[in-house]
C-alpha cells in the first residue's frame, strides 16, 4: 500500500510534462505545414498573385465601404444630435424619399409664414419660425452672389428666418448681434454672415466686418454679425452652411417677392412631450388647410426620428450594394483558390505518393492542402485590409473625407478569407488526400 501511494503521484507528475511535449509538437508540426505551403505559394508566385486578387479586391471594397459608412454615420448622428430631438419641421412634402414621389406633391399648395405665429402659440411649443431659403436643394449649394468691392462670396446661400429662430436651433454668434423683431418688422437690410463668408469678404480683418455694408442681389445689406464655424459637411471638407448669409424671412421675401415655399421649424416645450407638440401642429396645419377628416394630410410634419431612419435606409442600401460587389470578389477568388489547389495537386501527384509511400496518413496529405488554401486565401485578406486601411486614410486625411476603420470589420475580413481558404480548398485537399500512393508514384 505505501509502495501505491508513493507511485501515484510519480505518475501524476509525468503526465503533464508528456501533453506539454505533445501540444509542443503539434505546434512545431504546423508551423512546418505553413511554412512548407509559404515555399510552395513563392515557387509559383505570379500565379499565386493572380489566384488572390480577387480576394484582394473583395476585402479592399469591404474595409473600405464599411469605413466610409462608419465615418458618415458618425457624422450625420452628429448632426442628428446637433439638430436635437425637440425639434419638429413642417413642409409641404416630405423632403426625401426612397420611392417615387406621387404626382400630387407637386400640386400641393405652400405652408403660409403666419402660421408660425399660431403654431408658437399651442400649449407643447415653445417656438415656432417660418423660414425660406434661396439655394439648389440637389447640390447643397447657394445660388447668390455676395460681393464687396473687389472681393465676391460665390454660391452663397440665403436664409430668411424669423428672430424666434435662435431658440430653436443653436446658432452660435462669432461677433455682433443677432436680428430682432424691429429689424423683422420694417424689413430691414440686415445681414448675419456665415464663418466661410465673412472671411472670403474681409480676408484682412473679420472681426471688423460689424457695420460694413455689402452688395446682395444688388441691394445693400448692412452686416450685423457674423457666425462661428458649423460641423463638417457629410461629404466631407469644408461645409455649404459656413457659406451663408442670414436675413429676417420677411426681408427676403422683399428682396425675392416670387418665392413662397416656406418650411416651419418648431420646438416643443419638453423633449418628452414631442408625440403631443406634432399631434397639435398636424391638428392646427389641418384646420388652416381646411382638410376633412377623411382626407390624408396634404404637407408633411417629421422629427430628426425621420431623418435618422431615413438614413439608416440609405446606408443600408449602400452596404448591401457593396457588400454583393464584394462578395464577387471574393467567390472569384474562391474559385481561383480552388482551381489553383486542383492544379497544385496534379503537380505534386508523385510527391504526395512519396509520402504516402514513407508512412504519410491521409490525414496529413488533407492538412497540408487545406493549411496551403487557408494561407493563400489568408495572404490575399491581409493585403486587401492593408490596402482597405490606405485608401481609408487617404480619404479621411487627404480628402477629408469623413471614414473610420472598423476593428470589427477587419476581424470579420480576416475570418471571411479563412472561410474561403477551408470552403474552397476543402475538395482539391480530399482530392489529395484519396490518392492511390501506388498511382501516384507511376504518375509523370
Amino acid at each position: 500500500m505505501a509502495t501505491l501511494g508513493k507511485a501515484l503521484p510519480q505518475t501524476q507528475t509525468t503526465v503533464l510534462p508528456v501533453r506539454l511535449r505533445a501540444g509542443k509538437q503539434t505546434a512545431l508540426k504546423f508551423r512546418d505545414e505553413v511554412l512548407l505551403a509559404l515555399d510552395t505559394l513563392r515557387k509559383n508566385s505570379l500565379r499565386s498573385a493572380l489566384t488572390i486578387l480577387g480576394i484582394v479586391i473583395g476585402i479592399t471594397t469591404v474595409i473600405t465601404v464599411t469605413a466610409v459608412i462608419n465615418g458618415l454615420n458618425d457624422n450625420v448622428l452628429g448632426g442628428i444630435r446637433e439638430l436635437g430631438s425637440d425639434t419638429i419641421i413642417a413642409y409641404r412634402f416630405p423632403w426625401a424619399s426612397l420611392s417615387r414621389p406621387p404626382s400630387d406633391w407637386f400640386t400641393r399648395k405652400e405652408l403660409q409664414p403666419e402660421w408660425a405665429d399660431d403654431i408658437a402659440k399651442l400649449p407643447h411649443i415653445k417656438a415656432a419660425s417660418a423660414s425660406m431659403r434661396i439655394f439648389q436643394p440637389m447640390f447643397g449649394s447657394g445660388t447668390e452672389d455676395v460681393r464687396r468691392g473687389q472681393y465676391r462670396a460665390k454660391s452663397v446661400i440665403l436664409q430668411g428666418n424669423q428672430p424666434s429662430i435662435g431658440e430653436i436651433f443653436d446658432l452660435k454668434i462669432e461677433s455682433g448681434r443677432f436680428f430682432n423683431e424691429t429689424d423683422a418688422e420694417h424689413r430691414a437690410p440686415v445681414v448675419l454672415l456665415g464663418y466661410d463668408t465673412v472671411r472670403t469678404l474681409f480676408p484682412d480683418s473679420p472681426s471688423n466686418a460689424i457695420g460694413q455694408e455689402v452688395t446682395i442681389d444688388g441691394q445693400l445689406f448692412t452686416v450685423i454679425g457674423t457666425l462661428q464655424k458649423q460641423r463638417q459637411g457629410i461629404s466631407g471638407g469644408s461645409n455649404p452652411e459656413d457659406n451663408s448669409a442670414y436675413m429676417p424671412v420677411t426681408t427676403l421675401r422683399k428682396l425675392y417677392p416670387n418665392q413662397k415655399d416656406y418650411v416651419i421649424f418648431a420646438k416643443a416645450s419638453d423633449p418628452n412631450n414631442v408625440t403631443e407638440s406634432v399631434d397639435e401642429m398636424r391638428d392646427l396645419l389641418r384646420r388652416k388647410r381646411r382638410l376633412p377628416n377623411d382626407k390624408p394630410d396634404d404637407f408633411a410634419i417629421f422629427t430628426p426620428d425621420y431623418f435618422l431612419e431615413l438614413w439608416q435606409k440609405i446606408s443600408g442600401l449602400i452596404f448591401i450594394l457593396m457588400f454583393a460587389v464584394a462578395s464577387v470578389g471574393l467567390v472569384v477568388g474562391g474559385i481561383g483558390v480552388m482551381n489553383i489547389m486542383l492544379v497544385s495537386v496534379t503537380e505534386r501527384t508523385r510527391e504526395i505518393g512519396v509520402r504516402k509511400a514513407i508512412g504519410a496518413k491521409r490525414n496529413n496529405i488533407l492538412v497540408q492542402f487545406l493549411i496551403e488554401a487557408v494561407t493563400l486565401s489568408a495572404i490575399g485578406g491581409v493585403i486587401g485590409v492593408t490596402f482597405g486601411s490606405a485608401i481609408t486614410l487617404l480619404l479621411k486625411y487627404t480628402a477629408h473625407f469623413p471614414a473610420a476603420l472598423s476593428v470589427f470589420w477587419i476581424v470579420t475580413a480576416l475570418v471571411l478569407c479563412a472561410l474561403i481558404g477551408i470552403v474552397f480548398g476543402v475538395y482539391p485537399a480530399w482530392k489529395a488526400a484519396r490518392l492511390d500512393p501506388v498511382e501516384a508514384l507511376r504518375y509523370e
